[in-house]
């Protein structure tokens, strides 16, 4: 591979493993394609990289930690920052990037996605300088002792294919503040902007400091079960972050998992039902659906239940699909042909009691890629499929109930533990729910915003460990007691 650079050209580019500060195949040979879910068009290929690879990968990171952890955080800020003013700089080549390998709306890549990449970096770098900890005392006569909080190490982090380019953000981003050295893998269908990351910022860290190997789950396996990282950060599903938990146990590795959701979405009648539908609508779509804290399970009080339907299958409707060149489009494609199958699965395995108010089928005018029509789906009960299990893609669920404890209970009745929201204009009423809402978010009035400064994780099934904010940058340090005598 060259520089991501390069002119685009029809035929797949040859993309290559980021180690040790260069370009790398993988020792194998072996490749796989990557293709654009928008056309079904093989745009490159990526190595799959085995266990030489891996090991390679986290001996460069070794080597790069023994002078990267002794950087000031000055230092480490001013690095974040210069990859941020570039990133920045060269932002619209990641929409096109992040657009070829997700089918994502570079409109909407361009102003949802890239400003806040940009943000949480510039946010990290300024963490870097500011670590708490507890101050120093005489806690035994004649000693002083106090805390530091140092980096772990090397890290080893693997990145999910629904936002490529932010979730590697969200990783490498706390981490290097910290000072760790890092070997992240993103998803085998979505490697290209990762990549790109992984060159830029190497133009501002020293050979080693970030690396990146491409590869399907067996190179995740090596990556999570090598005997070199001393944590192991995941973003991925369930079934990813309990294999993950098991083979780092195996090693004693700290873990830290950001895994799947089911949001419930809690609307009392008393709430701004068109305000709610448009806001459920527009945080439920998103992304095709492919977001783990979407507004895809809607509780909705039911004496309100058919006006909130209608006004949300209106919604639904009224949501444009479309191709990543169209600057109308809210919603693209799902990620694989293997994702459309899936949540396709779920609309035809629907039971008899269930009525699909919009949606629910392929959009017939795009039919070279892999798209779903924005659907509702209403009448369900609570221990129906696709209301119990993640769907991943642009399906609401609506059920109803009679009062507040019915509500909670339904809401909470889930493995899930991620995100959740209460529309209600009872101030009250929402800070009662977000109390016994058993969810790392809790939303009032509105659904989805993510900001820097404020964690992310979840509960229960949906893991443990914050990504974003100081929570975060705390996660990639262990605390280490001093004590000095004195006397």
């Amino acid at each position: 591979m060259g520089t991501t650079t390069e002119a685009r050209t029809s035929a797949p580019r040859a993309l290559r493993n980021f180690v040790d500060g260069a370009w790398a195949d993988a020792a194998s040979g072996a490749t796989s394609d990557v293709v654009d879910p928008s056309t079904g068009r093989t745009v490159a290929t990526a190595p799959v990289s085995g266990e030489a690879d891996v090991d390679a990968a986290y001996g460069a990171a070794a080597r790069a930690f023994e002078t990267w952890r002794d950087t000031t955080p000055a230092e480490r800020q001013l690095a974040l920052l210069r990859i941020a003013d570039s990133l920045e700089a060269r932002s619209a080549e990641f929409v096109e990037l992040e657009g070829e390998d997700t089918g994502k709306p570079h409109a909407l890549t361009a102003t949802e996605e890239l400003p806040p990449c940009v943000d949480q970096l510039r946010y990290f770098a300024g963490a870097a300088r500011v670590l708490e900890g507890k101050s120093a005392g005489e806690y035994l006569a004649g000693h002083t002792s106090w805390v530091r909080r140092e980096p772990i190490g090397v890290v080893g982090q693997v990145t999910p294919w629904n936002y490529p380019l932010m979730m590697a953000v969200w990783k490498i981003a706390p981490a290097l503040a910290a000072g760790n050295t890092v070997v992240l893998k993103p998803s085998e269908t979505t490697p290209e902007t990762t990549l790109a990351l992984a060159e830029l910022a190497a133009e501002h860290l020293p050979p080693g400091v970030l690396n990146v190997v491409t590869g399907d789950r067996d190179t995740g396996r090596a990556l999570v079960s090598h005997p070199v990282p001393g944590l192991v950060a995941v973003t991925g599903s369930v079934r990813a972050g309990t294999e993950v938990a098991s083979a780092a146990a195996t090693g004693i590795k700290r873990v830290h998992l950001e895994l799947g959701g089911k949001a419930p979405v809690v609307v009392f009648a008393d709430a701004d039902l068109a305000a709610a539908a448009e806001g459920i609508a527009a945080a439920g779509y998103f992304n095709a659906g492919q977001d783990c804290t979407a507004a895809t399970r809607v509780l909705v009080h039911a004496s309100v239940a058919q006006e909130f339907v209608a006004a949300l299958a209106e919604q639904a409707r009224g949501t444009r699909v479309g191709l990543p060149g169209d600057p109308e489009a809210a919603v693209g494609p799902v990620n694989s042909l293997a994702q459309l199958e899936r949540v396709s699965g779920f609309l035809e395995r629907l039971p008899a009691h269930a009525e699909v108010a919009a949606g629910g089928a392929r959009v017939a005018e795009l039919p070279d890629g892999w798209f779903l029509q924005p659907t509702v789906v209403t009448g369900l009960r609570p221990d129906d499929e696709i209301v119990t299990d993640e769907v991943f893609g642009p399906v609401i669920t609506v059920q109803t109930f009679t009062d507040e404890a019915q509500a909670l209970a339904l809401a909470n009745g889930t493995r899930y533990g991620l995100a959740s929201s209460v529309w209600t204009a009872d101030l009250a009423r929402g800070l009662r729910m977000s109390r016994r809402l058993d969810f790392g978010c809790v939303w009032l009035n509105t659904h989805i915003p993510i900001v820097a400064e404020m964690p992310h994780g979840g509960f229960k099934s949906s893991g443990y460990g914050k990504d974003l904010s100081a929570y975060s940058l705390e996660d990639y340090t262990r605390v280490k007691h001093v004590m000095a005598a004195f006397e």
